[in-house]
């Protein structure tokens, strides 16, 4: 049984919101340099050359990537041979999020009473925690703060079984259709494909914790992937929705046995700041 400090916990929490809002991944960096080499719109170039520039100047002087710091998203894989001691594993990771957004100097973007007052906590709480129980005597903690931008331009639906294939495809390019620049292009695409209405969309969000562009390890699902993302590259939206060849970096599917009267899916977009990052205790 391995033991684990809450205060450990806190520490590593504050630290990751910070490192996610200054530093964008290597992987997200290499596709947007090779976007800027590919993309055919000299405006579309321009825009993924100011990104990337943007993307050095937060690492090097520790700001934000974007103004929108997000609601503060955290995966926890908690090896069931783990036991958490000093304190509430939850109000651990809450009082993380508290540290780490207020030392950042990160914006905090979380209401209270969201139908009516609409209340900023000050602080960016509460976050919104997923745990998974896995073998093993290992906490893996992952922070993606989700701005609101594309979160905003995600969609959800209950297919019918037979609308198939061709009825995700369209679901996609018609998300990715309607949010034009809202989203804030090139976009990483989470597409969760089966479960149920809650699991479907926890699957397109945990798709986008994937390294960019790393294809799916079933064959079919990567040929999905693929086949979507030269199909929402297609109508010319672009980086930013100035115009483009370069709508989205990326498809990421995950996909799980559903019942056999419904197909449901899930479109979860992240914007060109693909921001998460992950420790292990």
């Amino acid at each position: 049984m391995k033991e684990v400090k809450a205060s450990d916990i806190t520490q590593a929490v504050a630290r990751l919101c910070q490192e996610a809002n200054f530093v964008l991944g290597e992987d997200v960096l290499s596709a947007l340099k090779k976007a800027q080499k590919t993309e055919k719109s000299p405006l579309g170039k321009e825009v993924l050359s100011r990104l990337i520039e943007n993307a050095r100047i937060a690492k090097e002087e520790h700001l934000p990537l974007c103004q929108d710091c997000g609601v503060a998203v955290v995966f926890l894989e908690i090896g069931q041979d783990v036991h958490i001691t000093g304190g509430d594993l939850y109000a651990a990771i809450e009082e993380g999020v508290r540290r780490g957004y207020a030392e950042g100097y990160l914006r905090k973007s979380v209401v209270n009473k969201p139908f009516s007052a609409r209340t900023n906590t000050q602080d960016n709480t509460p976050p919104v925690v997923h745990t998974e129980i896995v073998p093993g005597e290992r906490l893996k903690i992952t922070v993606m703060p989700k701005g609101a931008g594309a979160e905003n331009m995600s969609r959800l639906a209950m297919l019918k079984p037979g609308d198939g294939k061709q009825g995700i495809i369209d679901l996609v390019v018609k998300t990715v259709e309607e949010g034009g620049g809202s989203p804030c292009p090139p976009l990483i695409i989470g597409l969760g494909i089966g479960g149920t209405v809650e699991k479907t969309m926890l699957l397109a969000k945990k798709a986008l914790l994937r390294k960019v562009a790393e294809p799916n390890p079933d064959s079919e699902i990567a040929e999905l992937e693929s086949e979507v993302l030269a199909k929402v590259n297609a109508p010319g939206i672009g980086p930013l929705g100035f115009g483009g060849t370069t709508t989205a970096l990326a498809v990421h599917a995950e996909v799980m046995p559903a019942h056999i009267a419904s197909l449901p899916v899930a479109v979860n977009l992240q914007c060109h700041s693909a921001r998460h990052k992950e420790a292990v205790l």
